[in-house]
């Protein structure tokens, strides 16, 4: 069975740029198609390398800015043939259109009880298919947010699949009662929990992620799991990565590690496969996949890329 691989991009109207007072437009250019390298750019390399990917849409910001800009989104994803499934950043209900200032109680999913979640969910899922989405079946908790009552909450909400745990950012906010070194699918709480895949950095975990690991990180984990037989690898990425944080240049770091990350993806198509979650594929459910083992020369090497990034920013801004 091939190592099947979830290229996941959550997607959202980013909350610094509400409390930043910016008007919608600006709010949605900046965090839907940031310098020309958005969700629009990437649906556009996706589709030349012949790859499929997962948008985990955020609705919440429709309870303040209305649903336009998430329904445009919506839009343009499913004409590209991608898939849209549910991505939920809670401090939406409290946040205020005319006091940008207004910080939420509560800022994340596992701030809430079973029940508050289960409702949020609930709530979030209907907004999303007022999107035009269909109706979701995957969900990923906004920045990892969730626990075991999440997971029965998305479970008896008729989700089939969520992928929220993250053991670099274990226990909190990704509080799953998995291991932090969990990268293989699994059964957990009524449906199947796919984590985010994970290498061994030596000193902590870090996640599969466009900002996180350098082109060479990328190769060696993707190598990895197909020498290892993984059950899958889990990648994200977010609609505004390939920018700088203000949404205004292009990141031209994270730009070639998305095209490499294509490039890699499509010449492995046959040991590593993208899919939808909405393909079902199949999974092989509670291998002990182990995260790629530490490579100092690695980390070393992706440190100081990202030094001289930083540098060319400053410079830049």
């Amino acid at each position: 069975m091939p190592t099947q691989v979830f290229l996941t991009i959550d997607t959202e109207l980013m909350w610094r740029h509400h409390v930043a007072g910016l008007d919608l437009a600006e709010m949605a250019g900046r965090s839907f198609e940031p310098a020309g390298v958005g969700v629009g750019w990437q649906l556009e390399r996706l589709a030349a390398h012949g790859l499929k990917a997962c948008f985990f849409v955020d609705p919440m910001p429709a309870l303040v800015h209305g649903l336009a800009p998430i329904a445009a989104v919506v839009r343009a994803i499913r004409a590209a043939g991608q898939e849209v499934q549910l991505h939920l950043h809670p401090n939406w209900t409290g946040a205020s259109a005319s006091d940008r200032a207004k910080m939420p109680a509560r800022f994340d999913l596992v701030d809430y009880g079973a029940e508050e979640q289960r409702a949020l969910i609930r709530q979030a899922r209907a907004l999303l298919i007022e999107a035009g989405a269909p109706p979701p079946i995957a969900f990923r908790g906004g920045s990892y947010s969730a626990n075991d009552a999440t997971l029965a909450a998305l479970a008896a909400e008729g989700f089939a699949y969520d992928s929220s745990h993250n053991g670099s950012e274990h226990p909190w906010p990704s509080g799953i009662g998995l291991s932090p070194r969990r990268i293989a699918p699994v059964l957990h709480q009524g449906l199947i929990e796919v984590p985010v895949t994970l290498i061994d950095a030596g000193t902590r975990l870090r996640h599969f992620q466009i900002c996180a690991l350098s082109q060479r990180e990328m190769r060696a984990a993707l190598d990895h799991a197909v020498a290892a037989r993984h059950a899958a690898v889990t990648i994200v990425s977010h609609g505004f990565e390939l920018a700088n944080r203000a949404g205004t240049r292009p990141n031209a770091v994270h730009v070639r590690r998305f095209e490499a990350l294509c490039r890699m993806l499509a010449a492995r198509r046959d040991q590593l496969p993208t899919a939808h979650f909405a393909d079902r594929p199949a999974l092989a459910l509670g291998q002990d996949d182990a995260p790629l083992a530490p490579s100092l020369l690695r980390t070393r090497l992706r440190q100081a890329e990202q030094l001289w990034s930083n540098l060319i920013e400053e410079r830049a801004g």
